[in-house]
């Protein structure tokens, strides 16, 4: 048995069943534990706290798995966490075949995510115990969707603070085909699998893109939409097929608006209709504003400003100057759907961003509702930092 000894006072979180434990906290590890091994942490008296998973390389030294000290971390254990994840998506279903299927610490497996997309799964193990684990819980997963075709895309930069190395490639089955397609909602998309965003498709967004397409109906055939940092153009399709009558999608990568305009071809959507711009956000917003244009519906959803918290001041000013253009092309009576990735801007702190944005704006807004992911996205209550995804639905008034 390895045993992980914490610093007096250190044991605090764990008591709380936050599942990380700082390198900091440690006082010492017995036996030698080498990464990904699973070891017993202990309080300063040596009294049971969890079963985790060792990681040298990181500040995160412990990812626990369970606060349970009869719990055998094993092959069984995995494969019952996979099945218990699997479990509770399967009511989505019946709205799409695009589905996060585990969401690390959410499901206790930190550092593992798994995704559907149709009859293809895409993993990503993203610390060392899961990479330990990665046969195991592969073969869970397999078993758990009845899906024989899996492809690692743990190509992410957490990964490389694990002290792992990048991989990619198929794990079980073929390599995916090029277009992936999946249908949420009724509409259809493509996704890249191999070389697209994330493991291929922003899936934590599926429920705001529902409320772009509740918004757009409402509003009737006359709706216009700005999509901002629009990737391979969700909200905008969202909205014209739910009959919106004109959407522009910006982005600055021109292939994500060639699948974006495949995505609308996939929908019986003209060419009209769908108009795509590649640009900076910034000099598209300049531009539109200096054409004197105004949309029934803007959406800002941008690119992770803060990877980190040395970086939260600077992401503020980038938030800021987005969200002040942005609100300046929203008609009387319009909708604003701002959003940030950054897990190190917390909801308050966002808010107080945009709210400063609509104060230099000398516009009036009121926030009708606070938007995040959906339920394959789950938050662990005791891992606030799982909460990365945050929105506001803000009304010119």
């Amino acid at each position: 048995m390895i045993d992980v000894v914490l610093r007096p006072g250190k044991e605090k979180s764990l008591l709380r069943r936050h599942p990380w434990v700082y390198a900091t906290a440690v006082a010492q590890a017995t036996g030698n534990p080498q990464p990904g091994d699973t070891v017993r942490v202990v309080d300063a008296q040596g009294r049971f706290l969890a079963w985790g998973a060792f990681s040298p390389a990181s500040q995160i030294r412990v990812r626990c798995w369970s606060f349970d000290p009869e719990a055998r971390i094993d092959e069984a254990w995995m494969a019952a966490r996979v099945a218990d994840a699997v479990g509770r998506r399967r009511t989505l279903a019946s709205r799409t075949d695009g589905v996060r299927l585990v969401f690390g610490e959410a499901d206790a497996l930190p550092g593992f995510v798994a995704d559907r997309y149709a009859g293809q799964l895409v993993v990503q193990f993203l610390a060392a115990g899961v990479e330990r684990w990665r046969d195991a819980l592969v073969d869970a997963l397999a078993a758990a969707t009845g899906c024989g075709r899996v492809y690692e895309r743990s190509d992410a930069a957490v990964r490389e603070r694990e002290g792992l190395a990048p991989r990619t490639g198929a794990l079980r089955g073929p390599a995916p085909e090029a277009g992936v397609e999946i249908v949420e909602d009724g509409v259809r998309y493509g996704v890249d699998v191999i070389g697209g965003h994330k493991t291929g498709f922003y899936l934590d967004q599926r429920e705001s893109r529902r409320r772009v397409a509740e918004l757009a109906a409402a509003i009737g055939p006359s709706a216009t939409v700005l999509n901002c940092f629009s990737y391979t153009g969700g909200f905008s399709l969202a909205a014209l097929r739910a009959g919106a009558a004109h959407a522009i999608s910006v982005d600055s990568s021109a292939d994500a608006l060639q699948a974006a305009a495949r995505n609308a071809e996939r929908n019986g959507i003209p060419a009209t209709a769908f108009e795509c711009r590649v640009a900076k956000v910034a000099d598209a917003q300049r531009a539109l504003a200096a054409e004197g244009r105004r949309f029934d519906i803007v959406v800002l959803d941008p690119p992770k400003f803060a990877p980190s918290a040395q970086h939260v001041e600077r992401a503020a000013r980038a938030y800021k100057d987005v969200n002040l253009k942005g609100m300046q092309l929203v008609r009387p009576g319009g909708y604003l759907l701002t959003f940030s990735c950054s897990g190190a801007v917390d909801p308050v702190l966002f808010q107080k961003i945009v709210a400063g944005a609509a104060i230099d704006s000398r516009l009036d807004f009121v926030l009708l509702d606070r938007l995040g992911a959906g339920i394959d996205h789950p938050v662990r209550m005791t891992h606030p930092e799982g909460e990365y995804l945050k929105g506001l639905l803000l009304q010119r008034v």
